[in-house]
């Protein structure tokens, strides 16, 4: 996302009940000037025929809207490329596309899905649309100048049928959507997690048994802040004062990993490290200070901890207290990667540490490496723009 903004986007799904494959899709895409585009599409009906009609439609509408392509351009496209339903004799997927322009703007495009809910400064915040007709079919249009800290919600129809004929009567009501959206909200949430607390809620309404595929997509509107990490030397020793005039020369936080590191860093700088002793987690090393230094930790023993709770995020985003109140070296890193930073850049040493070389110890110059590159790949999944400087 260009311009001073960032967008943290997430989604979560559930299928209908009985479904081995949702028939709601999200699909996510990028302008040249590195502008999100969102789209999500709900095909008609439920499993294979549905998800191929949403998976069309979604990778169609993105693709174009990040080439520039008009709405109308898009939408002819759709009708000329989505394959007829030989029962119903139509092809249909509704959507909702939201598509960022210059980091500070978005224009939304809503066709037949429930129509985005925006909370601004947390609280409710009416979206003003205007309706066009462009090949039969009504579509909604809002251009929007974006302020930090907006939350726009789209959603499949899924989350409005929510609790029909169980815990209530016609649904789940807008004005109670929005309800449960406000009571719930915090700003520390990121897109994914929004988007999953409100798809289980909807899971919740349906007693489990989702009547239709339910797909919830978040846009967070965010001001950028890049964090930068440094684990390891360099290979070649006489890299060790680039390597550090590199890593300072970044904005934003600094965090250095690594007790050799550590070592280089306070040279740098010309500071001394301050060593603690004391161990807040039983596991995770102490941490360091070195004046001109956001956070100094150990470094493959904490990185491993810090792998771990970005897979457990990842994989269902529950148990995200352990990090978030931990004072312990890698909660802290945790909280400045996930949380925090929109962009990352890690600097990684290439050198072996000879401590590293005990065959008793399960640590390696390759699990290092590897770890550095899941951490890296993970980051990415959360919606982060990482880039790594090898040394």
């Amino acid at each position: 996302m260009s311009g001073s903004f960032f967008a943290d986007i997430g989604y979560a799904s559930v299928n209908k009940f009985g479904e081995q494959l949702c028939g709601d899709h999200v699909e996510l895409a990028e302008t040249e000037a590195g502008d999100a585009v969102l789209a999500l599409a709900d095909g008609m009906g439920s499993g294979v025929k549905a998800n191929i009609l949403s998976t069309l439609t979604g990778k169609i509408l993105a693709t174009m809207l990040a080439g520039g392509m008009p709405v109308e351009d898009c939408v002819l496209t759709l009708a000329d490329t989505l394959p007829v339903c030989q029962v119903r004799g139509v092809a249909y997927s509704t959507f909702t596309a939201l598509s960022v322009s210059d980091g500070r703007e978005v224009e939304i495009l809503q066709y037949d899905n429930p129509h985005v809910i925006l909370l601004r400064g947390g609280r409710y915040h009416p979206i003003p649309e205007k309706k066009n007709e462009i090949d039969g079919k009504t579509i909604y249009r809002t251009r929007l100048a974006l302020r930090e800290g907006d939350v726009f919600f789209a959603m499949s129809d899924g989350v409005e049928h929510a609790g029909v004929g169980q815990l209530m009567n016609f649904g789940w009501r807008r004005q109670d959507i929005i309800r449960f959206l406000e009571s719930r909200f915090q700003a520390n949430l990121n897109a994914r997690e929004l988007s999953r607390m409100l798809v289980d809620e909807c899971n919740r309404l349906y007693g489990y048994r989702p009547g239709d595929d339910t797909t919830v997509a978040v846009l967070r509107v965010c001001a950028r802040r890049q964090v930068n990490l440094v684990i390891g030397p360099p290979e070649h020793p006489e890299d060790d004062t680039r390597q550090m005039s590199e890593f300072f020369a970044q904005p934003g936080k600094h965090i250095v990993c690594g007790g050799k590191t550590a070592s280089i860093a306070a040279r740098f700088l010309q500071k001394p490290i301050d060593t603690r002793l004391e161990y807040i987690d039983a596991e995770i090393p102490p941490t360091a200070r070195i004046e001109g230094v956001d956070l100094v930790t150990e470094g493959v023993i904490t990185m491993g901890r810090v792998l771990e709770y970005a897979r457990d995020c990842l994989e269902d985003g529950e148990d995200t207290d352990v990090w978030r109140e931990g004072e312990d070296g890698a909660s802290q890193i945790a909280r400045l990667l996930f949380d925090e930073a929109t962009e990352v850049v890690l600097f990684v040493g290439r050198a072996v540490n000879p401590a590293h070389q005990n065959p008793d110890l399960p640590i390696s110059f390759n699990i290092k490496m590897h770890m550095m590159e899941e951490l890296s790949a993970c980051l990415v999944k959360m919606g982060k723009r990482v880039r790594t400087v090898y040394f």
